[in-house]
């Protein structure tokens, strides 16, 4: 599975009012580790306002009440959309309604929300134990104070903050803080472990400017005064953190877990690089360069939360990109991969190095003090050809004689352009040769294939090593020797990883067609073969031809063809023999056209294509194209073949190259035995869509460009392997899918009802001819800080898009989110329990000691490993009117993963969320230009401005939308 995403935007946004949506108050983060509330990586603390009353669930409807058909269709009146509205306010924010004229109320607070209690722990499977990287966190009978810190004058630094206090704790710990030991947050608070002397106070404190101390003479070094400011803001108290840990209290207790989290951090955080929870450093493990003058740093992960055990700390290794601290014209030089600077940048290169560079700090040498700057720009002209003038406002000098003069220093490089700081109106140019990149600075752009690909081989680690690696960082903390933590604090950190209750669910039975020799197989260790079985339903193609664009391997199109449709017939498709219209080459430069002449003859003969197989150009940089056109401009389904892996005719690559080929066309490739048989408990007794959503966002540095969401829903009720598939542009970074639900002004009909679930459901009643009386819904992306937002807005939605389709429709909803950026990690306590790559095997199921303490969740590692440490998924259940059992909700999970249509393997993410990241990722290369091949392989504007207009993607034909076409 490749990385989603990157970080998912902050969950405590507001929203401005729309059509038929509330606008709550900014959501109340949750989890562990704080108040801070991040992306899709983080845990972060959450508490409803007390223990509200649990909700009868929604009944299904009856089996005979009216089915729907595309003719009675309305809109409901709009007195029952009031009246929904209502109910759907009441049951998710639990709060009463205050008279029948006032209109509807809305959640004072998302905090309001709580999901639903565990309703057990699970016993299907065979038993086991794993080991864990949390580590049990016992905590002393303190009396914890928060005061509130103010700096002035402000600085954003949270390093310069954290010397402003250090200074201070220095000066006036003995004659003014009581001998306290306070720990500090870099930001805007300070707790201590018993009272200060004061209630209020103000301090004074000298510091020596970091940038003028190294190197420098005495009298060059500049020292500043602050003003700092600390007053009582509050006393957190760990009688309620026990009382929740024991789930005799509700109410999350975040501000307590927020100070042992500060405190926990609070010596990491000066020794090393922070980013986000994790910490880096080149003391922590060797560093190794990933190209084009960026290099990796190892580090932890760590992150404190409540769970069944108790309070746990989780620590994980891991990898992080910077730049390499070497001279700008070295960088400039790896950039562009040159073993030396010889010639001019061409004006697409200077820009490519602005966008690399720009907001770094570099260090200047050449002074007599260091002094870091960070680049504001690169210049438009080389620095041969730049002036400016001098302090005297009246001698103009150019850059290169002021260096000769100045400080007797002949510039090499005059053909390349100078680094730009200061503004814009009044520019100082830095040569590159003498700037040299500060260390420890993160790379936040998007990665290069070749550094992603280098990046993983220096960070994979096979379970063993990476569980020493994880024991070695807890040592090298060594919170007992930790002044603050243990002394003062009076935290003890656990050094053994947490033993935890496990179990391995059996693998469910794949049933095939009757025709073959197998027609079934029960997969073990999670895999499985194709050998001697048949597509339970095979696809038909009468219409297809194939086009090639590669140059190197421009011959093969024909015997490639063939040898694809004989595996296709072989493994149960009807597929025809020959192409129903000429099989050809073209040239890569000319695609469009070459789509566009393949689409005409076809219509023109009445034999418009069911598929198109395309062998890519040898260079990367068209599938996104060629989807686009094919997909949205011509109704083209396609499938697409890496030249390279096309040419080596292995029947393996044929084989995974069919299974794409007949979901791709309408068929199915296996279904689960149990669906077939109807005893899939809360699925085969009544008409039930399984949804999966994902929303997925520009890679790093894009500020400007549109989220991408995407919703799939079942349409083949009772076997649930053909899911329907939707995309959406939204604003940037937004995580909460928009167009779940939405109405339209029609001139003519009035308020119109749309959006995705809508537009599903109605699909789902064409293809089955049923009405689904049950909802799951299978959420992949969201934080826990988001939990409860995503939770209001989106079930809002599915409520109204029901009731848009009949008055009173309400079927019952299960609502899971799918976590993968998570840093738990299992690993085997036998050598019995391992699978071949020293993974613990497909099915292992957690849902004690590390999970939450009250509310339904659990950890399944569903897939078998390859190489490295397997990653579980997390899920948890925000909303239940199904009443799952623990058993029937892991079960069912783990039974889709083995059913996902692109191999003959379980999949570690379950396959309605699994399609959702596909076809949001497939929409993206609607809408900008791709910069790598995605084929068949053997395996602008500030981003805080969201208010901008959303370009909306272009529409998939309806003949694509028929089928998984972004498989």
């Amino acid at each position: 599975m490749s990385g989603r995403g990157g970080g998912r935007g902050g969950a405590g946004r507001g929203r401005r009012q729309e059509s038929g949506r509330g606008q709550p108050s900014p959501s109340f983060p949750r989890g562990g580790g704080g108040a801070r509330v991040r992306g899709r990586d983080s845990s972060r603390g959450r508490g409803p306002a007390g223990p509200p009353p649990q909700v009868a669930p929604t009944q299904p409807p009856a089996p005979s009440a009216p089915a729907i058909s595309t003719s009675t269709y309305h809109p409901s009146s709009s007195s029952g959309a009031e009246s929904l509205s209502r109910e759907v306010t009441q049951k998710l924010a639990l709060e009463p309604q205050v008279g029948t004229t006032a209109p509807p109320l809305q959640p004072s607070s998302s905090k309001a929300t709580r999901p639903p209690p565990r309703p057990g722990l699970g016993t299907i499977g065979r038993k086991c134990r794993v080991r864990a990287n949390h580590f049990l966190v016992e905590v002393a009978n303190k009396d914890l104070h928060h005061y509130d810190v103010s700096i002035t004058p402000e600085t954003i630094s949270k390093k310069k903050n954290r010397r402003i206090m250090e200074q201070l704790i220095k000066s006036y710990k003995e004659s003014h803080l009581g001998r306290r030991f306070p720990a500090y947050d870099g930001q805007k608070s300070l707790y201590t472990a018993g009272a200060l002397p004061f209630d209020s106070k103000e301090f004074v404190v000298k510091l020596i400017d970091e940038d003028r101390n190294r190197g420098s003479s005495t009298s060059a070094r500049k020292e500043r005064q602050y003003k700092v400011a600390i007053k009582l803001a509050s006393k957190p108290d760990l009688h309620y953190l026990r009382e929740f840990l024991c789930r005799r209290h509700f109410e999350y207790p975040q501000e307590t877990i927020q100070v042992l989290d500060v405190v926990l951090r609070a010596k990491p955080s000066e020794n090393y690089t922070v980013v986000g929870n994790s910490f880096f450093s080149t003391k922590l493990g060797h560093t190794g360069e990933l190209g084009n003058g960026i290099e990796y740093w190892k580090g932890f992960y760590q992150s404190l939360r409540p769970t069944q055990m108790g309070l746990s700390l989780n620590i994980d290794v891991s990898a992080r990109s910077f730049y390499e601290p070497i001279l700008v014209t070295e960088f400039v030089a790896k950039h562009f991969k040159r073993a030396s600077l010889s010639r001019p940048l061409s004006d697409q290169d200077r820009l490519k190095v602005k966008k690399a560079l720009k907001g770094v700090r570099v260090e200047l040498s050449h002074m007599e003090y260091a002094k870091t700057c960070k680049i504001g720009g690169i210049s438009r002209e080389p620095i041969s050809q730049l002036t400016f003038t001098l302090d005297d406002k009246r001698t103009n000098v150019s850059v290169v004689q002021y260096f000769r003069d100045k400080y007797n220093i002949e510039l090499k490089y005059t053909f390349l352009p100078a680094l730009q700081c200061g503004s814009e109106a009044k520019p100082v140019y830095l040569p590159m040769e003498l700037s040299r990149i500060v260390a420890g600075q993160r790379y936040t752009k998007k990665l290069n294939d070749q550094q992603v690909r280098a990046l993983l081989r220096a960070t994979c680690q096979r379970p063993h090593d990476r569980e020493e690696n994880i024991i070695r960082m807890i040592r090298a903390n060594n919170f007992q020797g930790d002044a603050l933590v243990d002394k003062e604090f009076g935290i003890q950190v656990r050094k053994e990883l947490a033993l935890v209750d496990a179990r391995v669910l059996p693998p469910p039975m794949l049933k095939y067609h009757d025709s073959g020799r197998e027609k079934s197989v029960n997969p073990g260790f999670g895999a499985w073969n194709m050998i001697n079985k048949k597509m339970v339903n095979g696809g038909r193609v009468d219409f297809w031809t194939c086009v090639n664009f590669s140059s190197e391997y421009a011959n093969m199109s024909e015997d490639f063809s063939m040898e694809l449709v004989k595996m296709c017939n072989s493994k149960g498709m009807v597929f025809r023999q020959t192409a129903s219209i000429r099989i050809r080459s073209a040239r890569p430069d000319r695609i469009d056209q070459a789509l566009l002449d393949i689409y005409k003859e076809s219509t023109g003969m009445k034999r418009p294509l069911q598929l198109l197989i395309v062998i890519l150009p040898d260079q990367t940089g068209s599938y996104g194209k060629i989807k686009r056109i094919c997909e949205t401009e011509l109704g083209i389904v396609s499938q697409c073949c890496q030249p390279k892996q096309a040419a080596r005719f292995s029947n393996q690559y044929f084989e995974n190259v069919a299974l794409k080929i007949n979901v791709k066309v309408g068929g199915r490739n296996t279904v689960l035995n149990d669906a077939i048989m109807r005893r899939i408990p809360l699925v085969s007794d009544l008409p039930t869509i399984i949804f999966g959503a994902d929303v997925t966002h520009p890679p790093p540095g894009e500020d400007y460009s549109s989220s991408i969401a995407a919703v799939v829903a079942s349409m083949d009720w009772p076997e649930v392997t053909k899911y329907r598939g939707i995309v959406s542009a939204q604003p940037h970074r937004e995580e909460i899918i928009q167009d779940l639900y939405k109405t339209v002004q029609d001139p003519q009909k009035g308020v119109v009802p749309g959006g995705m679930i809508r537009e599903l459901l109605v699909a789902f009643f064409k293809s089955t001819g049923q009405k689904p009386q049950r909802i799951i819904f299978f959420r992949d992306g969201v934080s826990e800080g988001q939990f409860s937002q995503v939770l209001l807005y989106e079930m809002d939605a599915i409520r109204k898009a029901c009731a848009s389709l009949q008055e009173g429709y309400m079927p019952p909803v299960t609502f899971v989110v799918v976590q993968k950026r998570h840093h738990t990690r299992l690993f085997p306590t036998e050598r019995d329990q391992m699978d071949r790559s020293g993974n613990i095997q497909a099915g292992t199921v957690v849902d004690t000691s590390i999970c939450h303490p009250t509310e339904f969740d659990f950890y399944l590692n569903s897939h078998a490993g390859i190489q490295g440490t397997s990653k579980p998924t997390h899920y948890h259940v925000l909303f239940d009117e199904n009443n799952f059992t623990a058993d029937n909700l892991q079960v069912l999970t783990n039974n889709l993963c083995y059913t996902y249509a692109r191999c003959t393997k379980s999949v570690s993410i379950v396959p309605p969320a699994y399609y959702a990241h596909l076809a949001a990722f497939r929409a993206r290369c609607y809408v900008e230009d791709e910069t790598s091949d995605s084929g068949s392989t053997s395996g602008g504007r500030k981003a805080k401005d969201r208010n901008f207009e959303v370009r909306p993607l272009p529409r998939i034909k309806d003949n694509v939308k028929e089928v998984m076409f972004y498989c």
